[in-house]
């Protein structure tokens, strides 16, 4: 009876093995397809092309403060992968945290630890919104294609207008309040539509996921260069050894 029951356990733990790891692969081809639809409906849309003209004729002040705040704020290594998102092959990933002294320091954790996913996925939402909205297509490629136009007309450091000399700080001022407006009254309701479901998906996500067991790669310091110690250090650390 004690060997059968030793085996039942076994297969037990095997089939709940096999399952989490094929949770964990469906899970991670469905966010890959999501992925690839976004990015093959965005080259599809002659978006990249337009983007990438933009930001040819950008000037050279505007391309480094991106490539700051690129830099700054959109490191490669502050994006978790969905295993760590999700908590995929963890015992309890996601739970209701009932202690607030408890739970508040889990939420600023997990905003801090993901908040590059959590931009992702707004992201994500937002484009998909604008993608099934033709009208706000329309409207944002007529305005990107204004945005040329401006640019190349100022590439001189200013364009005249009937007569009127305008300097490209005041044709770039004047494009962006444009575009403001432009952009309200195109996506106030995508705007609102996308902050409000990837704000629900957000806190969700940061009040349920116990991420506790990643804080300590928060404190990690890499260490670069070579080690130079004297005779006594040496012979210290030789003792210690």
């Amino acid at each position: 009876m004690a060997e059968s029951s030793n085996a039942d356990a076994t297969t037990s733990t095997a089939r709940s093995s096999t399952s989490g790891s094929l949770g964990a692969s469906a899970a991670t081809a469905a966010l890959g397809g999501l992925m690839g639809s976004v990015t093959e409906k965005f080259h599809s849309s002659g978006a990249s092309d337009a983007v990438s003209r933009v930001s040819a004729n950008l000037p050279q002040g505007t391309k480094d403060l991106f490539s700051s705040a690129k830099s700054k704020f959109f490191k490669r290594e502050h994006l978790r992968s969905p295993t760590i998102f999700f908590g995929l092959g963890e015992d309890k990933p996601f739970y209701l945290e009932k202690n607030p002294s408890l739970l508040m320091p889990r939420l600023k954790h997990n905003v801090s630890f993901f908040y590059l996913n959590y931009s992702i996925l707004t992201a994500i939402l937002f484009v998909l919104t604008v993608l099934v909205s033709p009208s706000a297509l329309i409207g944002m490629f007529l305005l990107a294609f204004a945005w040329m136009s401006v640019i190349k007309s100022t590439q001189d450091g200013e364009m005249k207008i009937k007569g009127v000399t305008i300097s490209q700080k005041q044709a770039m001022l004047g494009m962006s309040a444009i575009s403001a407006l432009v952009l309200i009254y195109l996506l106030s309701h995508i705007f609102w539509w996308t902050m409000f479901t990837s704000g629900f998906l957000v806190g969700s996500h940061a009040a349920l996921r116990d991420a506790s067991m990643h804080k300590d790669e928060e404190d990690k310091v890499d260490m670069v260069g070579d080690l130079t110690l004297d005779e006594e250090q040496s012979a210290f650390l030789g003792d210690e050894v």
